[in-house]
């Protein structure tokens, strides 16, 4: 109710100093500076027209793509206004000149017309700019509706793969069960808390990171060679959680599906001082069956939707498929850590 009444007083003020603007340009004369009575009384009635144009004539034709409907009524409107003008008030005002004869009507057009036009124009292009807004406002909440969508999607997601790790490790009865334990206990603390915002420091992130790999690391037990290195000179920038986490799950994935050993995975991730951030992964794989759905799961799908609704045409994204090596490259560039 507020943000209605304050856009109609914006938009009553808008049109009274349109109103004044363009009347002070109709009735300029450098002859005769004054204003007379008859200049207000003639213009008021193209104000009067361009009123029923701009909020009745806009809204029950045109904007509803009436097109016939709108212009008839306004080839109506402009005729009412040319036959007032010339039948009544000129008669008044110029009664021994204007008055006794009715000009022809391209004259009478090019008198009426411009003054309505510009009134009409200006409301025309207020409610574009509006009803742009109003898109505007739309799309971002469905941005906001869809990314919180791919989170919900995503927590899941990575609990029930770290939990079947630590059941693995339970039957087994591994001294590193509690190790694990609190290991994902601290990353369940970061994607439960710490990922409700659209941005995390990169900091932050690169925490969660290590601790993510790590755990993965102990799942592997030294069936292969796991190196992760990063490089940051700018760390007053922020990321989108989780986003880097999904290629390495899915990395992890791709060896340890089809390698009991050998597996080779290599991770590096450095962000410049200019907060342009780059990522590169790989890891080995044997090609078989039980691998070919892993490059185009949901988490991949997932973290790609992301990068477009969030770093549209800010990043870029090269996922190459090899015989027996996968890799991933990303560039990203990061937007500055917010301060609250």
């Amino acid at each position: 109710m507020i943000k209605t009444k304050y856009r109609w007083s914006t938009e009553l003020l808008f049109q009274l100093v349109l109103i004044i603007i363009v009347f002070l340009f109709y009735s300029f004369d450098k002859n005769d500076p004054l204003i007379e009575e008859h200049e207000i009384v003639f213009f008021s009635t193209y104000v009067a027209a361009a009123m029923v144009v701009n909020y009745i004539l806009l809204d029950r034709f045109l904007y509803k793509k009436n097109y016939i409907g709108f212009f008839f009524w306004f080839f109506v409107l402009i005729s009412t206004v040319i036959v007032i003008e010339e039948g009544v008030l000129e008669k008044i005002y110029y009664p021994d000149t204007r008055g006794k004869y009715i000009p022809n009507i391209f004259f009478n057009l090019l008198d009426v017309l411009p003054p309505i036009i510009i009134l009409s124009g200006f409301k025309f292009a207020w409610d574009a700019v509006l009803k742009q807004k109003e898109l505007d406002e739309v799309k971002l909440k469905a941005q906001e509706s869809e990314l919180q969508l791919l989170k919900t999607q995503i927590n899941p997601h990575f609990l029930f793969n770290n939990l079947n790790n630590l059941y693995a490790h339970a039957v087994e009865k591994s001294n590193k069960t509690p190790e694990i334990i609190l290991a994902l206990s601290d990353f369940l603390r970061y994607t439960l808390y710490e990922c409700k915002a659209r941005y995390v420091s990169i900091n932050k992130e690169i925490e969660q990171l290590e601790n993510y790999i790590h755990l993965h690391k102990m799942h592997l037990e030294g069936r292969g060679k796991v190196s992760f290195t990063s490089d940051i000179q700018g760390i007053g920038f922020q990321i989108a959680p989780l986003l880097l986490m999904v290629f390495i799950e899915n990395t992890f994935k791709h060896s340890t599906s089809s390698q009991s050993d050998s597996i080779e995975i290599a991770i590096h991730l450095t962000v410049n001082t200019k907060g342009k951030l780059t990522f590169e992964c790989s890891n080995t794989f044997q090609e078989q069956t039980n691998t070919e759905s892993l490059s185009k799961g949901i988490g991949l799908k997932n973290v790609q939707k992301r990068l477009n609704l969030l770093y549209p045409k800010q990043h870029t994204l090269t996922i190459t498929d090899q015989k027996e090596l996968y890799q991933v490259f990303l560039e990203i560039q990061l937007n500055p850590l917010e301060v609250d």
